[in-house]
């Protein structure tokens, strides 16, 4: 674990030196991701070895989890920008299969404490934040923001800049106004909460694409990563159309976040669950490609997905990206509801839409107690690429309902499972699968712990 430590010190110096190497604005995209990418790495590596530092053996885990899927993300920034020949080489070291090495050793045969919920959230949940949650956050707001200059601020780039300057990193909450605000905005400050006027009301949006130029990673409208981040009532946007690809419209590497009554819209690559443990309560996800993606340990609670009208015809919901068999991560998908978006009513006939598949080779997705329209194929999921990942993927099915939820013509893989015993659904519950139970309920944000 040190070394893992000293080697990822050493290769995020090495990183930062190569900047002046960069040869065109896509490697200098690339490279500045990985730049983060690394100071947070370092950052989770030494909070699990930190003797200060509470931490059980599923928060070593977790935080090992996130650190791995770190490294995989800057690699895969040079990659899909096409710029992988040149700077990335330069980068390789062994710091993955150190983490990946701890990882293994530290996986034990722990149990997770079962999750109790408080009031619908996961005792994680602290009582100050379980309260905002149930009251009208705005009314406790530290800040405004406001178009009309009836606030603090008219940004909201504004307020999350002001509020990293705070002293001590208690809860922060930021009301932010009805109103359409165009900017990416980047929150790296603990406890921060965006509350606004409703979906539909309080709308971020940017329009940032890898078609455009830009990494996956830092094409979203707004991206988390200050851990125990909170936002409610907000719709997040992203505009860059189908035809300019990935396009994030929120990416959140922030452990124990939550998003209440949110709206993610976007088509490929909507919401980028990115790392840590993450829960999505009354929520909709708008999205063609891919949309709801990434590495966190997530549940997504009585959310509406909404696939949309896709130009090649086809849908995948989810594509997880677990690297690693030890990895504490996957998409937990639980009693939520699977419709066609107006765009897609009148078409779904010639268009295909799947509920996931493999983005890398241990991916983990679960639905349970899920309502499926008759948009979802018989098949249910879609391959990758040939053979890649069928037998050491895991997917499940559990208690579905809906004219899409048979599971009679789903794919023969030996990693897709029709779950039927409830203790083995339970495993992907809110309380046993982000131990919900310990941080959920001080936010007051309603949730199940259990089926």
């Amino acid at each position: 674990m040190e070394l893992a430590l000293d080697r990822a010190m050493l290769a995020g110096s090495n990183t930062y030196k190569l900047g002046s190497w960069c040869r065109n604005s896509k490697e200098k995209a690339a490279w500045a991701d990985c730049l983060e990418l690394y100071e947070n790495t370092i950052q989770r590596i030494n909070k699990t070895v930190d003797p200060y530092t509470k931490c059980s053996q599923v928060d070593a885990q977790t935080w090992l989890s996130s650190a791995l899927t770190n490294l995989e993300t800057c690699r895969a920034g040079f990659m899909e920008l096409g710029v992988g020949d040149y700077i990335y080489p330069l980068m390789t070291n062994n710091v993955s299969m150190l983490i990946s090495n701890t990882l293994s050793v530290n996986k034990g045969p722990y149990n997770d404490v079962p999750t109790y919920y408080k009031d619908g959230f996961p005792t994680w949940v602290k009582p100050g934040d379980r309260k905002l949650l149930q009251s009208s956050g705005a009314a406790n707001a530290n800040i405004v923001v406001a178009q009309d200059g009836s606030g603090n601020y008219k940004t909201v780039n504004e307020a999350v800049s002001a509020a990293s300057k705070r002293s001590g990193s208690g809860r922060y909450v930021i009301y932010v106004k009805a109103g359409t605000y165009k900017e990416n905005v980047q929150i790296k400050s603990k406890n921060i909460m965006l509350v606004g006027d409703g979906i539909g009301k309080t709308i971020i949006t940017g329009s940032k694409s890898v078609g455009g130029g830009s990494t996956t990673f830092n094409s979203a409208t707004v991206a988390a990563t200050g851990d125990g981040f909170i936002a409610q009532g907000i719709t997040f946007r992203n505009t860059a159309g189908a035809s300019n690809h990935q396009a994030v419209a929120l990416r959140s590497g922030s452990d124990l976040s939550v998003f209440y009554q949110c709206s993610f819209e976007g088509y490929q690559d909507t919401l980028y669950v990115h790392s840590e443990r993450q829960f999505y309560r009354d929520c909709d996800i708008y999205g063609t490609v891919d949309f709801i993606f990434g590495n966190a340990a997530v549940v997504l609670q009585n959310c509406n997905i909404y696939p949309r009208d896709p130009p090649n015809k086809t849908n995948t919901i989810t594509a997880q990206g677990r690297t690693d068999p030890n990895q504490n991560t996957g998409i937990s998908i639980h009693n939520c509801r699977i419709t066609a978006a107006s765009d897609l009513k009148s078409s779904q006939g010639s268009v295909k839409t799947y509920l996931g598949r493999p983005w890398q080779k241990y991916s983990r997705t679960v639905y349970m107690k899920t309502s499926m329209d008759s948009l979802i194929d018989p098949a249910g999921w879609m391959p990758w690429s040939g053979n890649f990942a069928l037998s050491t993927l895991y997917y499940g099915e559990y208690m579905n309902t809906g004219p899409g939820s048979s599971t009679a013509n789903r794919v023969k893989w030996g990693g897709y499972h029709v779950i039927t015993s409830a203790s083995v659904a339970s495993q992907f519950t809110v309380g046993s699968f982000i131990a919900g139970g310990s941080w959920l309920p001080a936010t007051n944000v309603p949730f199940t712990s259990g089926l």
